[in-house]
């Protein structure tokens, strides 16, 4: 089987890029984009970053029955074994198997700042239910990224869905071009936006731990409703991913952000750009979040199983290399 490269056009390319370089709809390696014809299909390497898809090789080519099948059970769910290219050794993105099994031509994955304002939470995904309610739209309980995800969107989507908004996660959008799939997250985004809070602080005085320093994100720790919701869990993979469970308030020596109460945010020095940009998502979500919202983490049984997974801990050590 042909790889088809010529699928891979200048205005898919655009469209992944232009995705990944705006932090309200993918953070650092999150999110990924996917395009098929017949038994092909592309879609974003697993730890790849969507903001370098004009300048670097970061799509791999699967057997799209292959990870159709692996969607419905046929396999263990990574499509390792669907690459078309054996020389290829970059793994497929830990979604392909949902991609894959969405009979559309292009489909795109984000972790919009908008989308998880509403999903996180009862009252945000009641809004987003009203607020969507005009589209081929549906909404899918959270599961861990992978087949159980993919089952969960499976058992709810038909083929006329073109929006499915993921509890706890993110966006996905689908459509026959990518023209449509633009405008169809631009049309998701606007009804899903939400004002930015005036939250700011200045700089911390103190001087900051040794091998830290203090982040923009700094204003949580002087806002005591925004504090309580990121220390109290994390609210999606990534944050667990990439930041650990909720923002600790010492430091045990895991994790790259500390939160000190009325002081600010400590980031290690060395923190990743995945690291970072995860802090800013954070903060964006918070600054945009109704003071009569709530939100639901997605808790410790889910956490330990994104700490330990295999997947996760590949993405990590790719990202890391950034």
């Amino acid at each position: 089987m042909k790889n088809r490269p010529e699928l891979l056009t200048l205005d898919f390319r655009a469209l992944s890029a232009r995705l990944g370089t705006d932090p309200l709809q993918v953070q650092g390696p999150g999110g990924n984009t996917s395009i098929k014809d017949g038994d092909v299909m592309w879609i974003k390497a697993s730890g790849t970053e969507l903001a370098n898809a004009e300048t670097q090789d970061i799509f791999v080519a699967v057997d799209r029955n292959a990870a159709k099948a692996e969607a419905h059970g046929q396999g263990d769910g990574s499509c390792k074994q669907t690459v078309l290219d054996p020389a290829i050794t970059l793994r497929p993105s830990i979604e392909t198997t949902f991609h894959a099994a969405l009979n559309h031509k292009v489909v795109a994955h984000t972790h919009s700042v908008a989308a998880l304002v509403h999903v996180a939470g009862p009252e945000g995904r009641a809004q987003a239910v009203q607020k969507l309610a005009d589209l081929p739209f549906v909404m899918v309980p959270y599961a861990k990224p992978g087949l159980p995800l993919t089952r969960e969107i499976l058992s709810r989507v038909t083929p006329d869905t073109k929006v499915v908004l993921l509890q706890n996660h993110g966006l996905i959008c689908c459509g026959d071009t990518v023209d449509d799939v633009s405008n169809l997250i631009h049309d998701v985004e606007t009804r899903l936006a939400m004002a930015v809070s005036g939250r700011q602080t200045k700089p911390p005085k103190e001087r900051a731990p040794e091998g830290f320093e203090w982040a923009h994100e700094s204003w949580v720790a002087h806002d005591a409703w925004a504090m309580a919701h990121a220390t109290a869990g994390s609210y999606y993979p990534d944050h667990v991913v990439f930041l650990g469970p909720a923002l600790p308030v010492q430091d045990d020596g895991r994790w790259p952000a500390v939160l000190y109460d009325g002081v600010g945010i400590a980031l290690r020095v060395a923190a990743t750009p995945s690291q970072r940009a995860m802090l800013r998502c954070l903060s964006d979500i918070l600054a945009r979040l109704p003071s009569d919202w709530s939100l639901d983490p997605i808790g410790l049984e889910a956490e330990a199983e994104l700490l330990n997974w295999d997947a996760e801990k590949y993405r990590q050590t790719l990202a890391a290399r950034a």
